[in-house]
């Protein structure tokens, strides 16, 4: 926080006022407008978040993915950092309920057949459209 003629000590005192006023969401909610905020009042309509913001989100967010596919999946462990790399990927998207549903590239991961694992993700309707996407991990899939 910048100064502008305002003490650090007053600032925190405002800071500790909003947090009791606005109280803390985790999630996305209506605010008394009708805005979605989250956090400690954050109006997602009028300020969003930042790049900056959102990258350490993300980050975050890959470290704690991280550490629940290797906790689901066994196998995760097991293989090389480009194929952990395309499943962290996957699982991103359709989270840790939606990997589990994709029992034959599972399979074939347990097995190590890379090909019908590759095969699986690219023709597999784990998410719709998103070609590129697809052909992009199958082929990371493959090459291991």
């Amino acid at each position: 926080m910048s100064n502008r003629n305002i003490s650090q000590e007053n600032l925190e005192a405002l800071k500790v006022q909003l947090i009791c006023h606005e109280g803390f969401a985790t999630v996305p909610t209506k605010n008394c407008f009708g805005e979605l905020s989250i956090g400690f009042g954050r109006n997602l309509y009028q300020q969003g978040v930042s790049e900056y913001e959102a990258e350490w989100m993300l980050e975050r967010d890959i470290v704690q993915l991280q550490e629940e596919v290797s906790q689901a999946f066994p196998i995760f462990n097991q293989l090389s950092e480009v194929r952990k790399l395309v499943l962290l990927n996957i699982a991103f998207t359709i989270r840790i309920g939606g990997l589990k549903a994709q029992r034959k590239l599972l399979a074939a991961l347990c097995v190590e057949d890379f090909t019908i694992a590759a095969n699986e993700i690219l023709h597999t309707n784990w998410i719709p459209g998103c070609l590129d996407r697809k052909e992009e991990l199958s082929m990371m899939m493959k090459a291991g």
